[in-house]
C-alpha cells in the first residue's frame, strides 16, 4: 500500500486519510475519491491530498478484519459487519467466555498492523455483549500478512460456553453463635448469583457442623440436584476438616481444596458420583455469603456453563485473582487485623 500525498490528478480511488471539509465538500477518513471530487477540491485551493492506495496482493482493511474474525468465531458468537477495519464479535447466549490466550498472543504477534482484542478469558458475560473485535490499523494489509495471521490462528475458537438451568442443592452447617438470618440473607444472595444462568435452589437443609449429620445430608441430598453447595458455619481449613471429610465419607471425593484467588481462598471443590454421573460439590469459601465478587463466583460460573473445574484450572486463576485490598482494613495480609472466614 503506498500512503501519502498525491496530485489531485492522480488521487481518484485513493483512500482519504484525513478529513476534507469545504463549502459543502465533505470528504471523511476512509472515504474513496471520484473524479467528481476534483473540481472541489481544486476549488478549496488543493493542489494534492494524502491517501492510501492499494497495491496488488493488498487487502482491504474491511475485508481483512472479517475474514480474520470469522476465522476464530466459535460456538455462541456472531461477528458483525466490519466498519473502519474493525469486525466486533458478540455473545450471542448469556454464559461463560472461552478462548486460549496464548491463541491471541500468536495472531497479535505477527504484524503490527493486525490486531485481535478480547475480554478476559472465563468472563460472565451477557447475550449481546461484545466479546472480542479485530481491528486492522492502516487501510490496507498485504495479502501475505493476512494469511500469516489466519495461519496463527488455526485452532483459536472464541466462544461461549451458555448457561444452564440447573437444579442446586443448598447445606448449611449449623453451630452456637450463627444466626438464623445469616443463612437466609446467604440463600438470597445465591439466588442472586444464580439469577442470570436461570438455575434455582431446589433442595436446602440445615444440620449440626458434625460429620455424621453432614454427610448423611450430602449422600440424601445429591441425587435431587445438579450440582450441591454446602456452607460451613465454619471456614474449611484442612482436608479432613469437616466438610471435606463429610464429602468422603458420602462416597464422593475432593478435586481441590484452596484457591490462589483472595477472597475465596477457602473454597473446595468435590464430585459424588451417582448413577454414573459426577455431581459437582463446592464447599463455599465464607466470602461466598457477601456479594461482592470472590474466588467462588469464578468456579460457579464455569460450573454453571457445564465446564469442568479441575485442580489444574483453579491453580491457574492466580493472575487476576487478587480481587481487593482496602487500605482502611489495616494491611489485615499482615497480620495487623484480624480477615474474616474466607
Amino acid at each position: 500500500m503506498r500512503f501519502g500525498p498525491v496530485a489531485l490528478a492522480q488521487s481518484i480511488g485513493g483512500i482519504v486519510a484525513h478529513a476534507v471539509r469545504h463549502d459543502g465538500l465533505v470528504l471523511k477518513k476512509g472515504d474513496v475519491v471520484r473524479a467528481e471530487h476534483l473540481p472541489l477540491l481544486e476549488a478549496a485551493g488543493l493542489r494534492d491530498i494524502v491517501v492510501a492506495q492499494l497495491e496488488d496482493g493488498d487487502v482491504g482493511e474491511d475485508a481483512a478484519a472479517l475474514r480474520l474474525a470469522q476465522s476464530v468465531a466459535g460456538a455462541h458468537v456472531q461477528v458483525a459487519a466490519p466498519f473502519t477495519g474493525r469486525a466486533n464479535i458478540f455473545a450471542t447466549n448469556a454464559g461463560v467466555l472461552t478462548f486460549d490466550g496464548a491463541g491471541i498472543d500468536r495472531v497479535n504477534a505477527v504484524d503490527e498492523t493486525i490486531t485481535m482484542a478480547t475480554l478476559p478469558a472465563f468472563r460472565t458475560v451477557v447475550e449481546g455483549e461484545m466479546v472480542a473485535t479485530v481491528k486492522i490499523i492502516p487501510f490496507a494489509v498485504p495479502g501475505a500478512a493476512l494469511e500469516r495471521a489466519l495461519h496463527a490462528a488455526q485452532g483459536l475458537s472464541l466462544a461461549v460456553a451458555p448457561f444452564r438451568p440447573l437444579r442446586i442443592g443448598v447445606i448449611s452447617t449449623l453451630l452456637p453463635g450463627l444466626k438464623p438470618s445469616t443463612i437466609v440473607k446467604t440463600l438470597r444472595v445465591l439466588e442472586g448469583r444464580l439469577a442470570p444462568a436461570g438455575a434455582r435452589v431446589v433442595a436446602e437443609e440445615r444440620v449440626a457442623h458434625e460429620a455424621p449429620a453432614l454427610t448423611q445430608a450430602i449422600a440424601t441430598m445429591a441425587p435431587l440436584c445438579d450440582l450441591l453447595i454446602v456452607y460451613g458455619a465454619s471456614a474449611i481449613t484442612d482436608r479432613r476438616d469437616v466438610i471435606p471429610a463429610s464429602l468422603e465419607a458420602a462416597g464422593g471425593r475432593i478435586a481441590h481444596f484452596g484457591m490462589p484467588v483472595d477472597p475465596g481462598n477457602l473454597l473446595m471443590v468435590g464430585g459424588l458420583t451417582r448413577e454414573g454421573v459426577e455431581i459437582p460439590v463446592l464447599g463455599a469459601p465464607g466470602c461466598a455469603r457477601s456479594p461482592k465478587e470472590n474466588g467462588f463466583d469464578w468456579v460457579l460460573h464455569r460450573l454453571l456453563a457445564g465446564l469442568p473445574v479441575t485442580g489444574a484450572d483453579i491453580r491457574r486463576m492466580g493472575v487476576g485473582g487478587l480481587l481487593m485490598e482496602i487500605v482502611s482494613r489495616g494491611q489485615p495480609r499482615t497480620g495487623e487485623a484480624p480477615v474474616p472466614d474466607e
